[in-house]
């Protein structure tokens, strides 16, 4: 499930969840795009995992607390503890890969 316009004050909740990827992205990126497609296409098979997106742009403060410094970074979260982060493009097969090797 894609949350693309999310309530900044329900992250907390969205990051306790079983499984949660915070997708920090911008609109003028071409590699934020390219992994939106991917995380989509994820998405459709994939109904447990919830994938926040995060416009860097809009949500400045957010990405500051995150430490993002560059994009796309994808942040994984399993029962509100971060589990691993990941910066720039992955292809579907390797999305898969990231997500489920802990």
């Amino acid at each position: 499930m894609i949350i693309h316009d999310f309530n900044p004050n329900e992250l907390k909740e969205y990051i306790l969840k079983d499984c949660v990827i915070l997708d920090f992205y911008a609109d003028w990126c071409g590699p934020c795009k390219m992994l939106s497609s991917v995380l989509e296409e994820y998405s459709k098979s994939n109904d447990k995992v919830y994938i926040c997106k995060i416009n860097v742009d809009k949500y400045i403060d957010i990405a500051k607390k995150f430490g993002v410094m560059t994009i796309p970074a994808l942040f994984l979260y399993k029962e509100g503890k971060l589990i691993k982060n990941n910066i720039g493009y992955l292809s579907l097969e390797e999305l898969n890969n990231w997500i489920n090797s802990d």
